[in-house]
């Protein structure tokens, strides 16, 4: 049996999580931590995520991961320095899928995975992450005779703005194209995240370009489409996922998987094999 401590438990994805670990007999929930002015500190962590209760209460301890045999982030950018160092503290293997990191939350993850084992995703999905392996064959075997547009779609309470899945998508095309893909990206986001309507004719942007286009609407949980173009045809691939509980399995499958593995810094396509 797989202990898992959860980080963010009182959260969206926390609350998923443990239902699906409340129901797999081969893991157990060992830890739920969240900050401490979190209105769940105290609740049994079953109770918040409307299950029956499961005997381990919302704690702010981050100690409290040295309970497990595997940690689970599931927070915010700012508060991912502290958590990736109480997972090294306890030499415990982390699975992370917090989004919107930046170089130097990067930085700490690299220097991490110096000392434990790392599993970093922009998204645990595992549909996603068959996604990726397609739009890589696909943008390896049509290169630059083909325009790329991703086109992404949120929820409105999503901070970041494209989501990593788009920006991880948009890497996978521009590197089986030989591109820098800071170099070529152009980030159209719709009135929804501006603020402002724009009522000018779309711009069909060179060949060259990798075009991310975000929108934020009510509560969808997540749609990516990549679409490969030319004058002569269009190619989509497009994953929707209805629920956050496609991020938690693939969360839960990646903490079976690091568990033992050596320091390093991982992704899911490893876990996978892909």
């Amino acid at each position: 049996m797989t202990a898992i401590a959860i980080i963010g438990a009182g959260g969206r994805m926390g609350q998923m999580l443990v239902r699906c670990i409340a129901r797999d007999p081969s893991l157990k929930l060992a830890a739920a931590i969240d900050q401490a002015d979190h209105p769940a500190q105290g609740e049994d962590a079953g109770a918040v995520a409307d299950i029956d209760p499961v005997g381990v209460a919302v704690s702010p301890d981050l100690a409290a991961v040295a309970l497990a045999d595997v940690i689970v982030d599931f927070t915010l950018a700012t508060a991912m320095p502290a958590n990736v160092e109480a997972a090294v503290r306890a030499r415990k293997p982390l699975v992370l899928g917090t989004t919107g990191l930046g170089d130097k939350e990067k930085a700490i993850l690299h220097d991490a995975a110096r000392t434990i084992p790392v599993v970093c995703a922009p998204n645990m999905s595992l549909g996603v992450n068959l996604l990726f392996a397609m739009v890589k064959k696909a943008a390896a075997a049509l290169a630059m005779d083909y325009r790329v547009e991703i086109d992404e779609t949120h929820h409105v309470h999503k901070k970041d703005a494209p989501s990593g899945t788009a920006l991880r998508l948009g890497e996978i095309v521009a590197d089986a194209r030989g591109q820098d893909f800071k170099g070529v990206m152009v980030h159209e986001p719709d009135q929804s995240i501006e603020g402002e309507f724009n009522d000018a004719e779309p711009v069909l942007h060179p060949a060259d370009k990798i075009v991310i286009h975000s929108h934020r609407e009510g509560e969808v949980i997540g749609h990516h489409t990549v679409t490969f173009a030319n004058e002569g045809e269009t190619l989509d691939f497009t994953h929707h996922a209805w629920s956050r509980e496609a991020f938690a399995m693939g969360a839960l499958r990646a903490a079976r998987w690091v568990v033992g593995r050596q320091p390093g810094l991982y992704d899911m396509q490893n876990v996978l094999g892909l």
